[in-house]
């Protein structure tokens, strides 16, 4: 089969070498169709000697608890240290996990190290302890895209298990996030049992249905293994699965999370149409109700009710705003008054070219309101095994379009969280959510989002600056045939040779002056870095011989 994903790119003799190297052929679904091309692994193997990846900012609230894992590739066993760590806060040296309280306001410069047989490395860290939270975007999982209704706390379990046996939780991935059907269902009770029963006690705590018998010990169970814990629910009667949700309960339920230990919160606005106030504008006469039959002032308010009710509970948990771009969200999400730290921008995703094409490529405008601490959240991601229920199937995805997927995502700076049946990933799929310097596009600490900087038919360029001064750039081709594309310097901002680093590969392709040209894959991409010339890399420059 013909590797379309592969890069034919024209560069000078001494870097050929390093292009035409052979790829590792990986099992996936998207291979057996008829017209798909086949998967490639383009990621490396990480080296044996330790490397420190994940986030390099981290925010936290005075006197809450704190949990942080030093998250390192490398052969194991592995030892770690922290050196700069403020008082409160301790380091268990065998598993790099980073526990306590912060009780003092304030920035702490920490070096962070890990060793092993083979070598050591370090690494620098910031600590803020202040008003924010999630510095950076969340990376994890949540269980909607594969198991949807039939999420139970056993599947779980699993999915936290492989988050560490895969090695993902040493390339910075955190969060296992438990979507909708936690909570007890009446509607659904006659066809399964354990949705049903009566969802809040007496005093009106919610209780959860007969699959998670003990929140507390699932959320202790996944911090544990130096992960965090997600929970669901929504601002109406109901979620949009029909189970209890917090209407005129927000207080409690906050409190309850809280208690039960959970890190993230995903609100869903769903039935909250059936109660909120119709806008005087609206002509509207049905309960389908949408953005345009409520005011501004209306879609802030169940928001700004939860916010208020997370800021009573002593824990941090991270406020994610789901209402589909409703009021155009981008705009108000971090205002004081809600302080979200994502907030959906668009419907939901489905594992298909046109939703995929459609939802990503159509945040450009948006990246002006992003920034630490809160990022626009283009729904969640559609690798590997996923199916909304418990029959699953792979990806419909390309290989070529996955690709696209987690380099415009990662370009997005929005939270990437894995859909998939993680208890069954293939070795392609572990390769597109492994790739550190992919990954750092997202964690970046200057939590920018890239813009699109040319469009020209399907084809696009999206540029993201990045906290050491360089770019990194998405050449993408929504074209049905492989294409050539030119980024120019005048459209990113900048002049001179530069150095450009094919991220995916994970390897220098040499210095280019005023533009770099390739060809891309058809439904594909290119993602580099350009970056000025380091001095270790001034005795390439004779590689290439581009105009001066």
């Amino acid at each position: 089969m013909k590797r379309t994903i592969l890069h034919s790119l024209k560069f000078a003799a001494v870097l050929t070498a390093l292009l035409s190297s052979p790829a590792v052929p990986a099992q996936n679904a998207a291979a057996t169709s008829a017209n798909a091309e086949e998967a490639i692994i383009l990621t490396p193997k990480p080296p044996p000697t330790p490397r420190i990846n994940g986030a390099r900012v981290f925010g936290v609230r005075p006197g809450h608890p704190f949990l942080f894992t030093v998250a390192a590739t490398g052969d194991r066993p592995m030892t770690f240290s922290a050196k700069g760590l403020p008082a409160g806060l301790t380091l268990d040296t065998a598993t790099g996990h980073i526990t306590g309280v912060v009780s003092k306001t304030g920035t702490y410069n920490v070096r962070l190290g890990a060793k092993n047989a083979l070598g050591s490395t370090n690494s620098e860290f910031k600590i803020l302890c202040g008003s924010e939270v999630g510095l950076t975007p969340a990376l994890g999982w949540n269980s909607w895209n594969c198991f949807a209704g039939a999420v139970t706390q056993e599947r779980v379990k699993a999915a936290a298990d492989a988050m560490v046996s895969s090695g993902l939780i040493n390339h910075g991935w955190t969060y296992i996030n438990i979507d909708d059907y936690w909570e007890k269902n009446n509607g659904r009770a006659r066809t399964d049992p354990t949705l049903g029963g009566v969802g809040r006690d007496e005093s009106g705590k919610i209780v959860p249905n007969l699959r998670f018998p003990d929140m507390k010990g699932l959320t202790d169970y996944i911090h544990s293994l130096g992960l965090k814990a997600g929970l669901y629910s929504g601002p109406g009667p109901t979620t949009c699965g029909g189970c209890i949700a917090s209407y005129q309960h927000e207080e409690q339920d906050a409190q309850s999370y809280a208690d039960w230990g959970f890190d993230y919160l995903k609100y869903d606005w769903c039935s909250y149409s059936q109660v909120a106030p119709v806008s005087t504008n609206s002509t509207n006469t049905t309960r389908r109700r949408g953005a345009n039959d409520f005011d501004l002032p209306t879609l802030k308010k169940p928001y700004q009710v939860m916010r208020a009710a997370l800021d009573k509970v002593p824990r941090d948990i991270m406020f994610s705003l789901c209402q589909y771009g409703w009021g155009k969200v981008w705009e108000w999400g971090a205002d004081p008054s809600i302080r979200g730290n994502s907030w959906r921008t668009t419907g939901d995703i489905t594992d298909t070219w046109r939703s995929l094409s459609s939802i990503g490529f159509s945040q450009f405008g948006h990246e002006k309101f992003a920034g630490p601490g809160h990022f626009n959240d283009p729904d969640m991601m559609i690798v590997g095994k996923v199916g909304w229920g418990p029959q699953l199937h792979p990806t419909r995805l390309t290989p070529n379009e996955q690709y696209i997927h987690i380099s415009l995502w990662a370009l997005l700076t929005g939270p990437l969280l894995i859909g998939c049946d993680m208890t069954a990933m293939d070795d392609f799929t572990l390769s597109l959510l492994s790739n550190d310097e992919v990954l750092a596009v997202s964690q970046d600490p200057l939590g920018r989002q890239a813009g699109r900087v040319v469009k020209n038919g399907n084809l696009e360029i999206w540029a993201k600056p990045m906290s050491d001064g360089s770019k990194a750039v998405g050449l993408f081709n929504r074209n049905d045939t492989d294409t050539n594309i030119v980024a120019k310097w005048s459209d990113l901002g900048l002049s001179g040779k530069r150095m450009v680093r094919d991220l995916w590969r994970q390897q220098d392709l040499g210095m280019f002056a005023g533009q770099f040209q390739t060809l891309v894959p058809h439904h594909g991409v290119v993602l580099v870095k350009v970056e000025a010339i380091p001095p270790s890399a001034r005795q390439l420059q004779a590689a290439w011989h581009g105009p001066e």
